[in-house]
């Protein structure tokens, strides 16, 4: 087997792997759950500093 068969075949194992891999997340994705309206990602929020001795 030559070097450019072999490369050939390892690029169509990934291609493979990369579609199975793919079809996989799409399967086991869950729905976005549903945004709490409270609560917005972009706000500041104040972490207490906690004082050490």
């Amino acid at each position: 087997m030559t070097r450019y068969e072999r490369m050939k075949m390892q690029r169509r194992m990934q291609r493979r792997i990369r579609l199975v891999v793919e079809e996989r997340r799409i399967a086991l994705a869950l729905p976005p759950p549903a945004a709490d309206p409270g609560f917005d990602p972009e706000t500041t929020v104040e972490i207490p500093r906690t004082t050490q001795d």
